[in-house]
């Protein structure tokens, strides 16, 4: 091999270095779109559960950081009430104690386990701890959709089509039709999905259609949007139909189609 071969091949490794490396950065950016789904969709969820009280986060970098959002997350969430809080934070070791209380109760109460998180996370914007337990949803869903092969939370509901078997699978009746939908067509079904559920299980929409037949859709935004669904709460007056005979019901064709034995 010649010296212009070496030099050639070299070259090709440095160019491919130079790509991994650039993608790499686009990936940890932070305005990659992996982290705005994230972003988004905890958002959504936080001020959820905040409705009940008189706090919002605008800001999911820096409205945790005094703790008092955090504070009030967490009594809405479990019920308990903290009494030693600081109300007006000024200083960073105010902040530092509301946020060490809410962290310490959570591990020393509820028994969770905080892997690397502790206050200084909080109050530095740690956004890359998000925990879940996925597998168990994920063995969750798989028992409620046993004729749709789900393997992960992301790319398996780009189609629109297993969130709206889903729906029905938790209230038989809110999206009868799901096995005749268009896989061509993901905004329609998500959208009528996703509404059947906001509508008639309680269940608000944390991420929003689009962001969920996204290809690139984040898993724990997935996720976080699915875990609703166990307990769901179906409202009165549900457009709900009778139980189908199992003896009557074959699947057939494409794994998202099902048909009704007559």
């Amino acid at each position: 091999m010649d010296h212009d071969e070496d030099s050639s091949d070299r070259d090709c490794g440095l160019v491919e270095s130079d790509e991994e490396t650039r993608m790499a950065e686009k990936e940890l950016a932070e305005d990659a779109q992996w982290k705005i789904f994230q972003k988004n969709t905890f958002t959504r969820w936080a001020n959820e559960h905040l409705k009940k009280t008189d706090l919002r986060i605008e800001d999911l970098e820096t409205d945790l950081s005094d703790g008092l959002r955090l504070v009030a997350l967490v009594e809405v969430l479990s019920g308990h009430k903290f009494r030693h809080i600081n109300k007006r934070p000024t200083f960073r070791t105010q902040k530092l104690e509301n946020v060490t209380t809410v962290l310490r109760y959570l591990e020393e109460t509820e028994g969770l386990r905080l892997i690397s998180i502790d206050e200084e996370n909080v109050l530095q914007d740690d956004r890359n701890q998000t925990q879940g337990p996925k597998q168990r949803l994920l063995a969750w869903v798989k028992q409620k959709l046993p004729i749709i092969p789900i393997r992960n939370f992301t790319t398996d509901w780009n189609d629109g089509i297993a969130i709206g078997a889903l729906v029905d699978a938790c209230a038989p009746g809110l999206c009868p039709d799901w096995p005749h939908w268009d896989q061509q067509n993901p905004l329609r079904n998500a959208t009528e999905a996703m509404t059947a559920a906001d509508d008639w299980l309680s269940i608000p929409q944390l991420i929003r259609p689009e962001e969920m037949i996204d290809p690139n859709v984040d898993e724990k935004s997935m996720m976080t949007y699915i875990s609703q669904f166990p307990n769901a709460c179906l409202k009165e007056g549900a457009p709900l139909r009778a139980k189908l005979n199992p003896s009557k019901v074959r699947a057939y064709g494409p794994v998202n189609q099902v048909s009704q034995v007559s």
